[in-house]
């Protein structure tokens, strides 16, 4: 199994493996923290189709990015309820003061939250939404009156107003030397090749969420990019290669809101 994956991901496949184990001698479901997608798909791969053991993932509303997941026994059934989230909405004079989705991180890893404890992060007019584990809910409500340098009001509220940000992929389908991480980036954020580096060395690429360094790394199908302040783009296919020896690729960017 962990041949499949990378070196830097073995530590959450052994977690999954030992997850699934875990269901399959105990049949007691496994409720996880809030997984990114290249976590929820790792998951959903170690599962696979099993017979024993079911997997189901929910973070608030069907366009939800970040998601925790349960694994069950097969012959129980689940509802959103056994997900155990809360959703928030922290007011603020938008009049007055800017905010912006890295304020709200910083607000609640200040408050010594770990990223797994809270899931999608969603701006409306002069408020935040945001989607927790229903075991830090009343820590958040008691402990979160501000955010950057504004003061707010934080309370909690049903998931039927939770807002919806759906995301949208445009596929391009087009050719690339390698899938070396600065090659790809050339082709996808449409740079010089040498362009790409400063994003790179400076910390300002992720790759499934990590900050990656080396533009030698090598991107595989299934694989999200972000570049600060670029957007974001994904992996979607590797369709082999031209009679020129370049690699065919579909790679989705992700349509602004």
């Amino acid at each position: 199994m962990l041949e499949h994956f990378r070196k830097e991901e073995h530590p959450f496949v052994e977690q999954a493996l030992e997850w699934k184990k875990t269901v399959e001698t105990t049949y007691e479901r496994r409720l996880t923290d809030f997984l990114d997608p290249r976590e929820q798909d790792i998951l959903a791969s170690v599962v696979g189709r099993d017979e024993t053991v079911y997997l189901s993932f929910w973070g608030g509303n069907e366009y939800c990015e970040r998601k925790r997941a349960v694994l069950y026994p097969f012959y129980e059934e689940i509802t959103r309820n056994d997900f155990d989230l809360c959703l928030f909405q922290a007011a603020y004079p938008e009049k007055f003061i800017t905010l912006s989705h890295p304020d709200v991180l910083g607000a609640l890893t200040g408050l010594g939250l770990k990223r797994g404890k809270y899931g999608d992060i969603i701006k409306g007019d002069g408020f935040f939404q945001f989607v927790t584990a229903g075991d830090t809910a009343l820590f958040i409500e008691m402990n979160l009156n501000q955010i950057g340098k504004a003061s707010i009001a934080t309370e909690p509220i049903s998931f039927d107003k939770m807002l919806k940000e759906k995301e949208d992929w445009e596929e391009i389908h087009t050719t690339v030397s390698s899938f070396r991480l600065d090659a790809m980036m050339a082709e996808m954020y449409k740079l010089s090749r040498g362009k790409t580096l400063p994003y790179i060395e400076k910390g300002r690429v992720k790759v499934n969420w990590r900050t990656v360094d080396k533009p030698s790394f090598v991107l595989q199908t299934g694989d999200y990019v972000s570049v600060r302040g670029q957007g974001r783009r994904k992996v979607m296919d590797c369709l082999g290669k031209t009679k020129k020896d370049r690699c065919k690729v579909v790679y989705g960017k992700k349509k602004d809101t």
